[in-house]
């Protein structure tokens, strides 16, 4: 064994193979003429001219722009770190790193010292450490445990930095300054390979903060959550945060409980809690390698010992074995016979790699640890002997399976030294992977490939033989296997024989679910349905227009939920709910979002109802006031008025998707639910607002709705048009409450409480988005108009597209009585007499006027594009508004029923009519549709070709292409149709 007390200089005993060696010269004889100015690194001279250290430079110049940086930037540091033992550096650094807050206490550094010494630390022991690993000086085990304490010395040091921080503010009572987590209240565990003392080079740090939320380190009132939270974010900037001198460590948190709904810090009762009842077979493995390592280390310890019985089972039950059976099933998933890749291999995740090895120990120690404390080590290798001892594996695997895990962490460290990137990918490229060989000791890419296939297939061998008695993941449909690292042949062969054109990207997918990516299926029974489901679910989807559409759409569903046990259940239980579903998901991923937030709305598909659908408001209304119900309070019904929205919506556009309504009617049926919606939600507000401040004497109220909710042809993606006016008796203006108002801010607040109430997002979600634009004066006048001051605005000082926004008013709700004189008003507003030729002037002028500021030129943008629905309404509220006084018929008609009714009085011609209506039915189908199907603004080119196939299908075109030209052929005859008329 080697004196550990002589230098480096002295123990060196190899350099690797330099590629381009005139670059390497070149860059070693910049760095000697450095070497010379600097008194301090005179003792590097004699090693420059020749011998091993000089070799080792080169190396590190030809290989490593980020070990060679460092050499060059400070030649005194590289001197003493060849001058010095290695192990007392690392022990002298890890010291100062860890004292480092004792500076910033005694007043001998700021904090900006700090900052700087912490990450000036980081960049001499990588120095050192890759030293001496490529030197030859150190082993894997040295090497890890060497990086493994410098990352708990910069946690340590930099919890009690901030701990001492946090004190002189005033926000925790440390019981011990000079060591600060000594009774602090909180405590960090380290996890993966930080926990298990066995750091990779360019790591991220796996750690979770737990805190005791009576502790009395906490001042009277603090609130604990808040208060570890942020010492939690303070001590991940001051690891991470880069700066001009580098980084310390990358933090990861999220291996806590939950971590898509937890806080960074979570307190120890919660985490509890979480592990007896939710914990995971993957969280237990994670606990294997838990470690306290900053913070209150006692506290962290006696966390540990309370859940050995959930990390450490004497009995397993049935999911669990079921678990484990299916982390076996990873082997299975990797046991073919091809060729390992040498080429842009993942030393890590791939065929015999790193995680294999780390996989086959920790499932044994999940196994069998319970019953053999001797297993319940955290180090690899440490295990892979315990395992031997124990009986559970040869001599053979453990002394084959060590040499390859010191192998594959070897090549993985000389990855990450040559950027500093957290990587275990092998270069794709020949020529780089070339040198890469050379970097890692052998002489050309053929040695360096045959040592690399051989103990890849070695760590394969292992594993499938120890896991061959696990059940096979196949299903009538073929077979399935989603457990492993890479992908299993035959599954790619079943998806894509399912339907799936990107069988890989598919397999990776549901990969992930299974391990843990998406929170909403990480309890153990989400987890164990989806086992159950996932056969039947990818057949399901298999058999839609878009499988991998419909796959990722559902992906991002289970991103979006807290949990899905409840949708997995019930797809678990129906075939026809599964098929429905499959077709919501790649034809109308709108709908399916609503599945992801209420899954229950799924119920409405199967229910014999869903086939008769009806699009009278009365019905409709009820049907929303039954799902309301009896709301405890205001807050309720805003939650229950949300649900009642969110599931008619959703049943209606299912029934579009099922040609059960057709688009015209959905219309009809988007703008009753919004009606009814409207109406109950002012009752609410209305009885809540005359119980705070009484009634107007003689106050009267009612509520327009102008656009698309005027017209019945609402979409899925439509906002609400809406106008308030009210009247009351001028003599008498304050209202009778306890707390009155004046008439004109009692409807003013009404109508803002009214608002509010379709508007504000709840933990049910969102409801309406309003739009008061179409009032008088729009954003600048007043939220509710008064009666006279309306009409006489109307009369006397609005434009004509104001008139034009009337052409489409109905009242929704409000006083009986007082509804009628509005009615009556607008009427009077619109049939007013005008002469046709300003009225068609106007109106092209305001087209114009769209044109420029919106634009025209998308063809797919049913609306705004030039001969689309925008010009069918303004060819429709023209006439409308020119001939409505000699033929009152035309009022309140919808654009379709206006060039029906113009023709029959001789205004318009029949062609030109039959042209409009054929072109408003044809974009207005399409719109509805592309509204269901997409949020946002339709773009072709991201669409998937199902939804295209579905747009085209609907009006009657083969694809998308005549589709486009079956568009644009219609709107060139409405472009006519118009300069025609409106001439």
């Amino acid at each position: 064994m080697p004196d550990q007390n002589r230098s480096f200089l002295h123990r060196l005993k190899q350099a690797p193979p330099v590629a381009d060696l005139r670059r390497a010269k070149t860059q070693l004889t910049d760095f000697l003429r450095r070497v010379r100015y600097e008194p301090g690194a005179a003792s590097l001279l004699p090693h420059l001219e020749a011998g091993l250290f000089r070799d080792l430079l080169l190396a590190l110049a030809d290989h490593s722009s980020f070990l060679w940086q460092l050499v060059v930037s400070d030649p005194v540091r590289m001197a003493k770190l060849a001058g010095e033992s290695p192990e007392e550096v690392h022990g002298a650094i890890v010291e100062n790193q860890a004292d480092l807050f004792r500076g910033l206490r005694s007043g001998a550094l700021t904090r900006d010292d700090a900052v700087r010494a912490f990450r000036r630390n980081r960049n001499t022991h990588a120095l050192l450490v890759a030293l001496a690993d490529i030197g030859g000086l150190w082993g894997v085990e040295q090497v890890t445990q060497a990086l493994s304490d410098f990352a708990d010395a910069s946690v340590s040091g930099g919890v009690n930095l901030v701990l001492t921080e946090v004190a002189d503010l005033g926000r925790i009572i440390l019981q011990n300054p000079d060591f600060p987590g000594e009774g602090s209240g909180f405590t960090v565990l380290a996890l993966g390979k930080h926990g298990a003392g066995e750091l990779n080079y360019s790591s991220d740090i796996d750690l979770v903060i737990f805190f005791d939320p009576e502790s009395p380190a906490l001042p009277e009132g603090a609130e604990a959550a808040t208060l570890y939270t942020r010492i939690a974010q303070q001590l991940a900037r001051l690891l991470q945060e880069r700066t001009p001198d580098g980084y310390v460590h990358r933090v990861d948190y999220r291996l806590r409980p939950d971590p898509g709904s937890t806080p960074t810090a979570v307190s120890l009762p919660s985490a509890y809690t979480y592990y007896e009842t939710v914990g995971q077979n993957w969280e237990r493995a994670a606990f294997i390698k838990a470690r306290p390592v900053a913070g209150d280390l006692t506290l962290g310890a006696n966390f540990i010992a309370e859940l050995r019985p959930f990390i450490w089972r004497k009995y397993f039950d049935f999911a669990s074995i079921q678990d484990v059976h299916a982390m076996k099933r990873q082997i299975h998933a990797v046991r073919g016979h091809d060729e390992i890749a040498v080429a842009g291999h993942d030393i890590k995740l791939g065929r015999g790699g790193i995680r294999e090895i780390e996989f086959f120990v920790q499932t044994q120690q999940l196994v069998f640890g319970g019953r053999r404390p001797g297993l319940r080590g955290r180090r690899t290798l440490d295990m892979l002997i315990a395992l031997h001892d124990e009986g559970w594996i040869t001599d053979k695997a453990r002394d084959e399976l060590s040499d390859a895990y010191r192998f594959l962490r070897t090549i993985e460290h000389r990855l990450q030294m040559v950027a500093d990137e957290q990587t275990q990918r092998l270069p794709s490229d020949e020529e780089d992977l070339k040198r890469f060989a050379k970097f890692c000791g052998y002489p050309n890419l053929k040695a360096f490939s045959k040592a690399l296939t051989h103990h890849a297939s070695i760590v394969q061998g292992h594993y499938a033989l120890l896991f061959e008695e696990g059940p096979e993941l196949a299903s009538d449909v073929g077979n399935l296997v989603f457990t492993g690292t890479s992908d299993d042949p035959d599954t790619l062969a079943t998806l894509q024989r399912l339907g799936f054109h990107e069988p890989e990207k598919a397999a990776e997918t549901v990969r992930g679910w299974h391990f843990g990516r998406r929170s909403a299926i990480t309890s153990q029974r989400a987890r164990e349905v989806l086992t159950e489901l996932t056969p039947a679910l990818l057949s399901a989807l298999g058999g839609t227009a878009d499988p991998d559409g419909a796959l990722a759409a559902l992906d991002r569903a289970f991103g979006r939920m807290p949990a899905a046990v409840e949708l997995l259940t019930i797809l678990q239980s129906h075939d026809r709910l599964r098929l429905r579903f499959a077709d919501l998901l790649g034809t109308a991923p709108r709908l399916a979002d609503t599945v992801a937030q209420s899954p229950h709305v799924l119920d409405a598909l199967i229910d014999p109802a869903f086939g008769v659908a009806s699009t009278d408001e009365a019905a409709i209304e009820e049907q929303v006031r039954q799902i309301i119900g009896s709301p405890r309070d205001f807050e309720d019904f805003l939650d229950r008025s949300r649900d009642a929205a969110r599931q008619m919506r959703f049943i209606t556009g299912a029934r579009l998707l099922s040609d059960v309504l057709s688009p015209a009617q959905v219309g009809e049926v988007y703008a009753a639910i919004a009606q009814a919606i409207i109406r109950t939600s002012f009752e609410q507000v209305r009885q809540a607002f005359e119980a705070e401040h009484g009634i107007v004497s003689g106050g009267q109220i009612a509520i327009l709705g102008l656009g698309r909710l005027g017209t019945r042809e609402l979409t899925a993606g439509s906002d609400l048009d809406l106008v308030v006016i009210y009247d009351f008796d001028e003599e008498r203006r304050e209202s009778s409450g306890p707390r009155s108002l004046d008439a004109v801010v009692y409807y003013t607040r009404l109508t803002q409480r009214l608002v509010a109430a379709l508007t504000v997002p709840t933990r049910r979600g969102l409801l309406y988005e309003v739009d008061l634009r179409l009032r008088p004066q729009g954003g600048k006048g007043p939220v509710a108009s008064q009666f006279l001051g309306f009409v006489n605005y109307q009369k006397s000082e609005a434009d004509l597209w104001e008139h034009m926004a009337l052409t489409r008013a109905r009242v929704l709700a409000g006083d009986e009585e007082f509804a009628k004189r509005v009615e009556s008003a607008v009427r009077d507003i619109v049939g007013t007499p005008r002469d046709r030729k300003k009225v068609f002037k106007d109106v092209r002028a305001m087209r114009e006027l769209i044109a420029q500021e919106k634009g025209d030129d998308d063809p797919w943008d049913l609306k705004l594009a030039r001969g689309g629905l925008t010009d069918l309404d303004f060819i429709a509220q023209a006439l409308v508004l020119a001939h409505a006084h000699s033929y009152p018929s035309l009022l309140t008609l919808v654009p379709e029923a206006v060039f029906t009714e113009v023709a029959r009085h001789g205004v318009l011609d029949d062609a030109d009519a039959q042209t409009l209506i054929e072109a408003h039915r044809l974009f207005s189908a399409i719109f509805q549709w592309q509204r269901l199907t997409i949020e946002g603004r339709f773009d072709a080119a991201a669409v998937r070709p199902a939804i295209l196939k579905r747009l085209a299908g609907v009006a009657g075109s083969p694809d998308a292409k005549v589709l486009l030209t079956q568009l644009g052929e219609a709107r060139g005859l409405v472009r006519d149709v118009f300069a025609r008329v409106l001439r």
